[in-house]
């Protein structure tokens, strides 16, 4: 099963600063849309996941803020799964500047698989890796 994807992303106006410098809180809706997109190339619709009654909640994240992204740039954010386990999938991303390939952020996060309750669920087997 694949286990990365590589997805080009814009910085937009309305996700930059009044310096026009790409805001914090952006990565990690990036982070969440190559996730999303993995998911999408093995073959999984998030919403018939979430239809099932299987969700995905973020339980742990990280950032490592290198260089700017700032308005206008092309960007390359390359997610992967690192870990999976009975109900955790750890993903490890890294988004580049497409100009000159600078490394601009590297960050992790580790999901927990739960039903409408919370409650902790195994990750469905056709999901595993």
């Amino acid at each position: 099963m694949l286990d990365h994807i590589e997805l080009d992303v814009r910085v937009r106006y309305a996700e930059v600063d009044a310096m026009g410098v790409l805001h914090h809180s952006r990565y990690w809706v990036y982070f969440e849309m190559g996730r999303t997109e993995l998911l999408r190339a093995q073959g999984f619709c998030y919403r018939d996941l979430e239809a099932a009654g299987v969700f995905f909640v973020v339980a742990k994240c990280s950032c490592n803020f290198r260089q700017p992204a700032r308005y206008d740039d092309e960007l390359t954010l390359q997610t992967k799964i690192t870990r999976m386990g009975a109900a955790r999938i750890d993903h490890a991303y890294e988004l580049h500047r497409k100009s000159d390939g600078a490394l601009l952020a590297t960050a992790e996060t580790t999901l927990a698989c739960v039903d409408r309750d919370g409650k902790i669920i195994a990750i469905p087997d056709g999901m595993k890796t």
